[in-house]
């Protein structure tokens, strides 16, 4: 399914309206298509397995940490390699490709465990490889003063996406009595489309400040900047204490009886509130501090872990504040993070600063499954909680000082 890239990109880049360059835009849509497929899967995945195939919360904190982040070390390969061989674009078109032949595996897989475990490493890997030179294109198509906006436009069609697949997911399980076959099929399909628009759309992109691959820096050497090394140590630290997404709706849908046949739909509230303040809040950390709009989403997240772990609140206010955790952090903080690396080794850097957050979000999803399973459901969240809470306000006081703005 590989397609080789076209040429370095040596023209200006065009912009449309609010000074947002079409690449972006273009990766935004192959954003747009990939999370339909992948959040097709995802909406369904939580029910199939602890619903149809029974598992506990450790059993299924075990296969969650795993999809969270078990090949993360592959986003240091793909943005090595994407960088060495100064090709962003076609080393993102691997990392796609990959995913797409994954949603076929889960065909295979059928109920059996450990083979749905193996399905995800693959459809993991393949997200691990594309993220970090993904997010370089990103950086390097956009001016450094407006890389939030950039950012935040990418994530508002990627979180289209995420609103759309489990309205499709939906969908296909009604029209196909609840085949779960059927939605695999329809979501590989999508993958395979977002591959193609993306070698027919995007255009690769070469720093012109690239010095020759024999005197590139090691990776590890970039951790030598103090402030990208807090940058890393500080999202690894928040990520060991953020709970991950299906033991987010799992909760939600435990706390307020919801029924099983609403499951699926539980991350439109997400996904909605992170589609209307992307950008806003993209723009907002331009204008205030990238940092400060960062640490801002966790505190959401912590007030939406108090409402699942008290007595009080409501189910879509907490699907309201975990979508603005969303949107003030997941593109945020590649923004604030980019103009730290150079140009040459801006996806290998961004690697370093995912895997440390994907494995941290990896341990995360375990250790709340065996909370969960110890201790039950409201102990663990507020465990979570208190640790998410007392790291966030660390941060805050002993930021890097080139992400103040």
């Amino acid at each position: 399914m590989y397609l080789a890239s076209v040429g370095p990109l040596r023209t200006p880049l065009r912009r449309v309206p609010g000074n947002v360059p079409g690449n972006v835009l273009a990766l935004g849509v192959v954003s747009l298509v990939t999370d339909v497929s992948a959040e097709m899967v995802t909406a369904i995945l939580p029910l199939y397995l602890v619903f149809g195939l029974g598992l506990n919360p450790l059993q299924f904190g075990l296969l969650d940490g795993l999809y969270a982040g078990a090949t993360a070390v592959l986003r240091l390969a793909g943005g090595h390699v994407a960088d060495r061989w100064r090709r962003l674009k076609a080393v993102a078109g691997v990392g796609y490709a990959l995913s797409a032949v994954a949603k076929l595996g889960f065909l295979a897989a059928g109920s059996t465990v450990p083979a749905i475990g193996a399905v995800l490493a693959l459809d993991r890997a393949g997200k691990g490889i594309r993220t970090a030179p993904r997010d370089a294109l990103i950086s390097l198509s956009s001016d450094p003063s407006t890389l939030g906006r950039s950012f935040g436009v990418h994530r508002t069609l990627d979180t289209v996406g995420a609103f759309l697949g489990p309205l499709a997911a939906t969908l296909v399980l009604w029209t196909s009595l609840n085949n779960y076959n059927a939605v695999f099929v329809t979501s590989f399909a999508l993958a395979t489309s977002a591959v193609l628009l993306l070698t027919t759309f995007v255009r690769d992109h070469t720093p012109r400040s690239t010095p020759a691959p024999t005197t590139s820096t090691p990776v590890i050497g970039l951790l030598r900047d103090a402030d990208f090394r807090k940058c890393c140590l500080w999202a690894a630290g928040l990520g060991l204490f953020t709970i991950t997404d299906s033991f987010v709706y799992l909760a939600v849908q435990r706390r307020w009886d919801i029924d099983a046949g609403l499951f699926p739909l539980l991350p439109l509230g997400t996904a909605g509130t992170f589609l209307l303040l992307a950008i806003p809040l993209g723009r907002l950390g331009d204008r205030v501090g990238r940092w400060k709009v960062f640490l801002g989403g966790h505190l959401a997240l912590v007030l939406a872990l108090l409402l699942l772990s008290g007595p009080v609140g409501s189910w879509w206010l907490v699907l309201v504040l975990h979508g603005g955790f969303y949107a003030a952090t997941d593109g945020v903080l590649p923004a604030a993070v980019g103009p730290l690396l150079p140009e040459h080794r801006r996806a290998s850097g961004l690697a370093v600063l995912q895997t440390g957050q994907a494995l941290a979000r990896m341990a995360a999803a375990v250790t709340v499954g065996l909370l969960w399973t110890l201790w039950d459901l409201r102990p663990a969240i507020l465990a979570f909680t208190l640790g998410l809470l007392a790291v966030t306000l660390a941060a805050a006081v002993f930021k890097p000082l080139e992400v103040r703005r």
